[in-house]
């Protein structure tokens, strides 16, 4: 691709207009002869360091912030006020501009992202709508798994980086998909990986307490995420949560809003009904709409998010009929509040559930102290990951101590940090409640399936979907429902010989 095509807006030297382009890269160690390297500033190193590799890869392009003062002889030199802003651009370009060609639903929030665009992807296909999901725990084009490939193999990564993000958005095109639920993180946002997209539309979940390692404080971890609502142009706001409330006071693109509390709102859930293990039904009334609405998908958690994917499906002219039969066939979505399958192996139920935030947990806890019958006990396996925002972990210990009838303290990505300096941060929450400290955390789990007792509801949380754990070694494989099953297996036949 020629640099006046894919460089738009980008001061180009004279003479060089018509270069040919053979690649974008913004790793120096992965350039090749014919690339534009891309200096970006990161969290522990800055790309201006290493031009000179790029250049000697064969990089015939570099782009560079404008407060870059060194010399880069034998190369042609961009400038440009914001590299991370401009990665997206021509990221965008180099793969023909598919986001253009896409109706691009982005829903941004603390909790509630990943099922909430899985919830919308359910209606729209019900609605025979091909779809596209970006998040969490997979990318789907049109039915089709896509890999998320990171130059960081340790990252969690929620929103792609431009690279592969705008690469997707190019094979979803390619697929016939017509609309797109991505969840939009505010690291993402903040990063400027979405930029080259204008969003449909909009969806704020919740806002609480979670990356202010990164953000610093909740006001900038709110406005990172105010930055989505400038970039669509229509939103759906939840005004159960107070950030809601305010992020109304300030857009200025049209919005509804949405209320499972008996707040004033558009679209509201009334005669709520809990269903307890056979989940949630509810009525939903708008101005020119009233339908019910029931989701097989236990805990409180699930009215607001199957009502702001009702919501907006109805802002978008989903039929009701059709969102009442794509939320109440939607059995579930992996590692939220998801069952592991133990028949005859177990008279205790097993839940994993992605909760790594002190409101996430708080909702989880409540939830399964909702399906408890009398004499049960809810037990719950946790620990905080590593590198990570540190002051969240005393007040999971105490939501746990006040919480759960018995807990297992263990390891949750502990990444570079030493396992136990993080459970002791936890445990300064925990008091005097009935606890274990047992930092593998394959042998927490085995733990408390050894220790189950009949009719306990034990609550893995932290790692939901994942299938990995990262340690000071590395990154490895790791599935909870694997080892849940092996363990129940095991401690079933033990127990048999007594």
């Amino acid at each position: 691709m020629r640099l006046s095509e894919l460089c738009v807006g980008i001061a180009i030297p004279e003479g060089f207009e018509n270069t040919e382009i053979g690649g974008i890269k913004t790793d120096s160690r992965r350039v090749e002869a014919g690339d534009l390297f891309i200096c970006i500033r990161g969290l522990k190193t800055d790309g201006h360091l290493y031009i000179a590799d790029a250049v000697k890869s064969g990089a015939v392009a570099v782009l560079a912030c404008e407060d870059y003062a060194g010399d880069i002889p034998d190369v042609i030199f961009l400038k440009t006020k914001d590299t991370r802003h401009a990665a997206a651009l021509l990221y965008n370009a180099w793969y023909g501009d598919p986001a253009s060609k896409l109706h691009m639903i982005g829903v941004t929030g603390t909790n509630g992202k990943t099922s909430v665009t899985f919830m919308l992807r359910a209606i729209f296909e019900t609605a025979l709508i091909r779809c596209g999901i970006i998040g969490t725990v997979h990318c789907y084009s049109a039915g089709r798994r896509l890999d998320i490939r990171s130059e960081n193999p340790l990252s969690n990564m929620t929103t792609p980086d431009p690279e592969e993000l705008y690469h997707i958005l190019a094979e979803m095109v390619k697929d016939g998909v017509e609309y797109v639920f991505m969840e939009v993180t505010s690291h993402a946002l903040a990063l400027g990986k979405p930029d080259a997209i204008h969003f449909d539309a909009a969806v704020f979940t919740n806002l609480t307490e979670e990356h202010l390692d990164f953000h610093g404080d909740m006001e900038r971890y709110f406005e990172a995420k105010k930055r989505l609502f400038s970039m669509c142009d229509r939103a759906l706001i939840n005004v159960d949560d107070p950030y809601g409330a305010r992020l109304c006071e300030t857009l200025t693109c049209p919005f509804r809003t949405c209320s499972a509390k008996g707040a004033q709102a558009d679209y509201v859930a009334t005669q709520i009904c809990d269903h307890g293990v056979d989940g949630n039904g509810y009525r939903l009334v708008s101005a020119d709409k009233r339908f019910a609405v029931r989701t097989p998908i236990p805990g409180a958690f699930s009215v607001i998010n199957t009502l702001e994917a009702a919501s907006l499906a109805c802002m978008f002219g989903i039929s009701p009929s059709v969102i009442m039969t794509a939320l109440g066939a939607l059995s579930g979505v992996d590692g939220r509040m998801e069952r592991v399958r133990l028949g005859v192996l177990a008279d205790y139920s097993v839940f994993i559930d992605y909760a790594h935030t002190p409101d996430a947990l708080e909702n989880l806890l409540h939830t399964a102290r909702g399906l408890r019958k009398s004499g049960e006990r809810v037990v719950l396996l946790f620990g905080c990951g590593g590198d990570r925002d540190k002051t969240k972990r005393k007040k999971m210990g105490e939501l746990a101590a006040s919480l759960a009838d018995f807990t297992v303290l263990t390891s949750d990505n502990s990444r570079s940090e030493d396992p136990m300096r993080i459970l002791c941060d936890i445990q300064k929450g925990m008091g005097k409640a009935d606890y274990a400290i047992i930092p593998d955390r394959r042998r927490a789990i085995e733990f408390a399936i050894r220790e189950a007792h009949a009719g306990d509801i034990i609550l893995l949380a932290g790692k939901g979907h994942e299938e990995y754990e990262i340690d000071r070694s590395g990154k490895r494989f790791f599935s909870e429902k694997q080892i849940v099953a092996q363990a129940a297996g095991k401690y079933r036949s033990e127990r048999e010989k007594l």
